[in-house]
């Protein structure tokens, strides 16, 4: 396995490039499929999920539109448990179906802080899509639509996902080898 070190930590790789890009276009799909003819409104939610916004919209193939909410949860390694939003939705989002764009689901508390953020504005509906989910550590009871990985409660970096700010530049995942 190819091992990595990042800031001061050792990581080794759990999910190359390619399988994310297979899993994502299998993702795009079942969008594409789902919610055909209703224009959704994709809310990316910034740092993490950047570039599987990126390649996720690439293969939507329906009339949609996209966004973007900066929130955060984590310092070092581990969540804060408190969710902050950082840049806000420019838009109007009532009466229109809402994708949040996650790059990660594990205890669920972004999902909550924004799904009731956004209940606000008074959407026809809200979905979740996320490129990695962990239901080991997911606690929550809001409904997960769009999974394009489960992967086990390790630490991940790359694709997106860093590791205080470091390694968001990575093509493949990468698993924290010990801390």
């Amino acid at each position: 396995m190819k091992q990595i070190t990042v800031k001061d930590k050792v990581f080794e790789i759990s999910i190359p490039h390619e399988k994310i890009l297979k899993q994502v276009h299998i993702l795009a799909k079942k969008i594409n499929h789902d919610l055909k003819g209703q224009n959704p409104l994709f809310i990316c939610v910034l740092n993490g999920s950047f570039i599987f916004a990126a390649d996720l919209l690439k293969k939507i193939n329906i009339d949609c539109g996209i966004s973007f909410i900066k929130l955060a949860s984590y310092q070092g390694t581990s969540s804060t448990g408190d969710v902050k939003t950082l840049v806000g939705l420019d838009g109007d989002i009532k009466n229109r179906v809402v994708v949040i764009i996650e790059d990660i689901v594990d205890t669920g508390n972004t999902i909550v802080a924004l799904v009731n953020q956004l209940s606000a504005y008074n959407p026809k509906d809200i979905k979740i899509a996320t490129l990695l989910y962990k239901p080991d550590a997911y606690d929550k009871n809001i409904k997960i639509d769009y999974i394009a990985l489960k992967v086990p409660n390790d630490f991940l970096v790359g694709y997106g996902l860093d590791y205080d700010g470091l390694g968001r530049n990575l093509e493949s995942i990468y698993s924290l080898v010990s801390d």
